[in-house]
This record gives structure tokens, C-alpha cells and sequence, in this order.
């Protein structure tokens, strides 16, 4: 997503699955965190503890303790290891989890390669994670595992049917990967998915950079794509994000009017 020579790639329209595959082919994934940001596990560890509400009502703590105990484990292991091999690291495999009915639906789109997916399953969450690059799903399911990788499909967000209403949508270097003349159909959709009280929260690259991916937007843009369909409830800074987003990350949610 740094701009190497035109001529390293095949395909240039970020538009097209084909861009995407060909990077991850060649190994050029330098959005890819290689884990899960801490802003993340502290909003889903919110909704766990259920300190974030979804469709005007406060989701249900679940698992008593238990779900508490687990995110402070997770967030001890994110700052002692970057290694995703390293069992003790989030994302590498845990025992499998079904999905708690009282936690909402999560829906990740142009998932990579789905840390944050393989945290919210392990953590009881319902997942569907797409990518319409068969490249990047492959990926994704490898990184998954067995047990978790048919939360992953290869779809298009603009066109694929959820399997559920979805009630959180979350946002990771999706939204500055697409062609900036993308953004209107993004906020429609986004406004389709969501039933009221739905969320969109997650991590937005708010900088002048008009060159992409990945392409950059500003606060004013986003207010002005999402305002009609959505009530913007916190913004805040990150702090872990990798080199290529840097200072220029900001954690968004928003609430479906």
C-alpha cells in the first residue's frame, strides 16, 4: 500500500480482486499488523463486559468473569509478543468456541488476513469475515485454521448476502483500500447492512493522501458520507498502529440512526 514501481505489478486497479491476490502473492501485505490493535481488543472486550450498546440496548456481559479474565489475558499477551506463531500470541489457535446469541453478529469486510476475526471467535462472537480476492482467502483460512476457517468466504461486499442481520461492522484499512470515487457506494451499503442501532466502528486513515492505496480521508469526508445514516459516537487515537499508519489512524464508531 506504499507505492513500489508500476512495474513490480501486473495489475494496478485496487478495484479488481486480481490487484489484491497479486500482492498477497509476492508477499507485499504492508497494511498486515500481523495481530489485532489494542483499540480493537478494548471495544470488543467493552461489548463482552457489555459496556457498548447495540440497538438501543446494552449487549448482556457473558461468561461472567470469565470474559474479562480472558481480555486482560489477551491484552498481557499483545504487549509481551508480535509473533502471530507464538502460541501465546491472540491470534494463534485456541480451542474452538460456538458463538454466544448474546454477543452481536460481526461482519469484517476485505478481512486480509483475519486476525481480528480469529480473536472474536475465540472470544464467543459470531463472525462472517469476506474478501473478494481468493488469494486473500486462502490466506485467511490458513491463518484460521481449521476450526475457524469457514467463517471465511470470498465475496463482495458491495453485492454478498450476510448469512444474519449484522450488528457491528468493523472497519480495518477496507475503506482507504477502495478507490475514493467507491466512498458514496460504501456509505450506502453500509447504511443497508445495518439495522438501526447497528454499528460501524474501527480504525479510519484520516490524512491527506490522495494517491493510494491507501487513499486518505479526512474527518469532514467521513461526516459528510455518513451523517445521514449515522450517529458518529466516539473518535479517539491509536497508538500501535504499524509503520505505514502511523499517527494517522483514528478509531470511529458509529451508531445506525
Amino acid at each position: 500500500m506504499s507505492q513500489p514501481s508500476r512495474d513490480q505489478f501486473a495489475f494496478h486497479d485496487p478495484a479488481r480482486p486480481e490487484f489484491w491476490s497479486e500482492r498477497f502473492d509476492k508477499g507485499f501485505t504492508p497494511w498486515d499488523q500481523h495481530g489485532v490493535p489494542r483499540v480493537f481488543e478494548t471495544f470488543a472486550g467493552d461489548v463482552l463486559r457489555g459496556d457498548r450498546v447495540f440497538g438501543g440496548m446494552p449487549v448482556a456481559a457473558v461468561q461472567g468473569g470469565h470474559a474479562a479474565a480472558a481480555v486482560e489475558r489477551d491484552r498481557h499477551r499483545l504487549r509481551t509478543s508480535n509473533d502471530p506463531n507464538d502460541p501465546s500470541h491472540p491470534s494463534s489457535p485456541s480451542s474452538p468456541s460456538r458463538p454466544d446469541a448474546r454477543l452481536p453478529h460481526v461482519l469484517i469486510p476485505g478481512c486480509g488476513r483475519a486476525y481480528e476475526a480469529r480473536w472474536l471467535v475465540e472470544h464467543g462472537f459470531a463472525v462472517e469475515a469476506i474478501d473478494f480476492s481468493p488469494t486473500a482467502v486462502a490466506v485467511a483460512r490458513e491463518q484460521l485454521g481449521a476450526s475457524h476457517a469457514d467463517i471465511v468466504r470470498e465475496a463482495d461486499f458491495f453485492d454478498f448476502t450476510p448469512a444474519r442481520e449484522i450488528d457491528w461492522i468493523y472497519e480495518r484499512t477496507f475503506f482507504c483500500a477502495l478507490p475514493p470515487a467507491m466512498r458514496p457506494a460504501y456509505a450506502d451499503r453500509m447504511a443497508d447492512l445495518l439495522p438501526r442501532g447497528g454499528v460501524l466502528a474501527g480504525l479510519f486513515f484520516v490524512t491527506h493522501k490522495p494517491s493510494g492505496p491507501p487513499f486518505g480521508t479526512s474527518l469532514d469526508e467521513l461526516h459528510r458520507l455518513l451523517d445521514p445514516a449515522f450517529e458518529c459516537l466516539r473518535e479517539r487515537e491509536v497508538d500501535d498502529s504499524m509503520a505505514l499508519f502511523a499517527g494517522v489512524e483514528r478509531w470511529l464508531e458509529w451508531r445506525r440512526r
